[in-house]
């Protein structure tokens, strides 16, 4: 069974950062993308950023703020959010695709961006 586990959220000031990492129990390399998702109170989850073997894509909302990134070596993806908004605030989860179809998901950690 595949496990991803997300870390580093928390409270932080509007305009400050953050960054989550999500680490799996298996290679990054064997799942076809990696990427981030959040879902704010009384919202559906939305796609925040997604990478595969090609460049990032992001959502509008975040896109120039938020920057996705992996480092293989260690089976982590990162998050890393800058000039964060209290629109921002969500539970942050992490989900790998397989080649053959099956979706992983992280148990989520909670942001909150907030003075």
């Amino acid at each position: 069974q595949v496990q991803l586990v997300e870390s580093g959220g928390g409270l932080v000031q509007p305009g400050g950062s953050m960054r989550l990492s999500c680490t799996t129990s298996r290679l990054i390399n064997s799942f076809k993308n990696m990427g981030w998702y959040r879902q704010a109170p009384g919202k559906q989850r939305e796609l925040v950023a997604v990478t595969t073997s090609g460049s990032p894509n992001y959502a509008d909302s975040v896109r120039g703020r938020f920057t996705i990134s992996r480092d293989n070596a260690v089976n982590t993806v990162y998050l890393q959010m800058n000039s964060l908004k209290p629109e921002d605030t969500a539970v942050y989860y992490c989900k790998a695709e397989s080649y053959f179809g099956s979706d992983y998901w992280g148990k989520g950690t909670p942001v909150t961006v907030s003075s």
